[in-house]
């Protein structure tokens, strides 16, 4: 009989323990669950699935399945094993529980928010956010960039017209800045006394009978030292009369950018008398800004308009990036050779410049409105099946009529939202994901409170009976408890009656936040002697 009794109480412990289980495993569910839609609070636990898991752990131990092998009734490959009740704590092999009297579950590959890296939203969520994705796919990015150029003078066209020996200017065939001129055309004519004595000299030596033509070539070298070119000593030699005055000519075509030379100046050897620059090139110098910089490099191709030439488009490529940045504007200028169509263009005009950057190498491309820009990082939200969502971070890398690169993140096929990213981030309760992923632990959780009694203490852990939470619907049951920051305080023992609060994060495990001891009730004092009950004869 006695016997029957213990039997039948422990069946009672069983049910009610089993009955707690499966209320704390709904009070999991709500607290923790990713879905777009609030679990009901009064909905049943469906513990088939748990059931199923225990049984699916047990056929692994029995055939030695592991986390990482593929379970060969499901075909699905396991990614790990673990608790419900402590979901997050991870087992590479199937066992029993170390938290509960129950075997581990195990996790297959698309389990979803298993792991709390995946949020799921209701299809009635997603009509009502509108919400649309898009596929990233690969493609070459064509960017354009726009910039205002100024034209300046083609330094790299430019010629100087200088004397060559000391002398004086007679006559200016040039007279005024910015003149047009063409190559060879004369410029100045220039009286050189020295040139007299040289080919005067020189004539003589010729002249003389019986000379060693060794002395002739000295007196036409001393003519070529003195300045003279080859076709005035040739002319000297031809007419047999000193030249004493010299036309400098003009070296290329273009425009004199600069005139010193006047008449009646007196020159010497090596002196500038006027700069040429030409007009079949010219410069256009645009200010970039720096964030916009990397669109450009050296040959990009860029196409100019200018109001002084309705219609026309003048082509050319970027020479150079200048090595300055302005503090004021935060730009750089960016060197781009055109080509003057007609010579309309001249130093000091505008022109509107596109540059065209046609990228060679493909890349995976989404849209532009996709990318969640945090200031620290580069965020989507990644589509998976059965309505689930995960932010993902990325790096991306140019962005071109609405596309953006992405260089690591994603791969080709994947689906983005593009658009009501940050209503999902409100609606699906994505800061905890978000925070998990920065390392960083939610802002706030709920804490919950009751009574227990202290049944075993560990390092890090502590055992409780407790009754009712009713913050949980969670029923009168034994479980763990992680221990405070702080730990243990020093005068709660095993068998002490205490009080307590916790917190569940989501996706960890039940985590006291203070536990105190609750003073036993003071025993009732004594009652007063009366007099009928002193004994006879006491003293008064």
């Amino acid at each position: 009989m006695k016997t029957k009794t213990i039997l039948l109480t422990m069946a009672a412990v069983a049910v009610l323990a089993g009955s707690g289980y499966a209320v704390f495993m709904m009070g999991m569910k709500q607290g923790s669950g990713s879905g777009g839609e609030a679990s009901d609070a009064s909905a049943p636990v469906d513990l088939s699935s748990i059931a199923a898991g225990e049984e699916a752990t047990r056929r692994h131990i029995k055939d030695g399945i592991k986390a990482g092998d593929v379970d060969p009734k499901t075909g699905q490959k396991i990614i790990y094993y673990h608790d419900p009740m402590v979901p997050g704590k991870r087992f590479d092999a199937p066992a029993k529980s170390p938290f509960m009297d129950m075997m581990l579950v195990p996790v297959y590959t698309g389990a979803g928010a298993q792991d709390g890296s995946n949020v799921t939203v209701s299809p009635r969520v997603q009509q009502n956010l509108g919400l649309r994705t898009a596929e990233v796919v690969q493609g070459t990015l064509n960017p354009q960039l726009q910039a205002v150029g100024s034209i300046a003078w083609n330094e790299r066209d430019q010629s100087v017209v200088q004397a060559r020996a000391a002398g004086f200017i007679e006559r200016l065939h040039v007279r005024a800045t910015l003149d047009a001129v063409r190559a060879g055309q004369p410029f100045a004519d220039l009286y050189v006394p020295e040139w007299i004595a040289a080919q005067q000299e020189f004539l003589a030596v010729r002249r003389a009978a019986g000379t060693d033509d060794r002395l002739v070539a000295a007196a036409r070298q001393r003519m070529l030292l003195t300045g003279m070119d080859e076709a005035q000593v040739a002319r000297v030699e031809s007419t047999g009369m000193p030249q004493a005055r010299i036309t400098l000519t003009v070296p290329t075509s273009g425009v004199v950018a600069e005139l010193v030379a006047r008449v009646g100046m007196t020159v010497s050897p090596g002196m500038l008398l006027a700069r040429i620059n030409g007009l079949s090139t010219v410069w256009a110098v645009a200010e970039v800004p720096e964030s916009q910089i990397a669109l450009l490099s050296t040959g990009t191709p860029v196409e100019a308009r200018s109001p002084g030439a309705p219609g026309t488009v003048f082509k050319g490529t970027v020479q150079a990036i200048l090595p300055e940045v302005a503090p004021a504007t935060r730009t750089l200028k960016a060197r781009v050779q055109l080509a003057n169509l007609g010579g309309v263009l001249s130093p000091g005009m505008l022109v509107n410049m596109r540059f065209m950057d046609k990228r060679a190498l493909p890349a995976l491309l989404v849209p532009t409105e996709a990318i969640i820009a945090t200031g620290q990082r580069s965020v989507v939200m990644l589509a998976e099946e059965g309505g689930r969502y995960r932010p993902v971070n990325v790096e991306t890398g140019i962005e071109s009529e609405g596309q953006t690169e992405i260089k690591s993140g994603l791969t080709l096929g994947q689906k983005v939202v593009v658009s009501s990213q940050f209503l999902i981030d409100s609606e699906a309760s994505l800061k905890g994901v978000e925070a998990r992923l920065n390392n960083e632990a939610p802002a706030a959780l709920q804490k919950h409170q009751g009574d227990a009694k202290v049944e075993a203490i560990a390092k890090d852990r502590v055992t409780l009976s407790h009754g009712d939470i009713d913050s949980l619907g969670m029923k009168a049951m034994t479980m763990e408890f992680k221990l405070p920051e702080a730990g243990l305080p020093r005068n709660v023992e095993v068998g002490d009656t205490v009080q307590f609060q916790f917190v569940l994060p989501k996706g960890g495990e039940p985590t006291l936040t203070s536990i105190n001891p609750v003073a036993p009730a003071p025993l009732p004092s004594p009652a007063p002697a009366t007099a009928a009950s002193r004994a006879p004869g006491a003293s008064r």
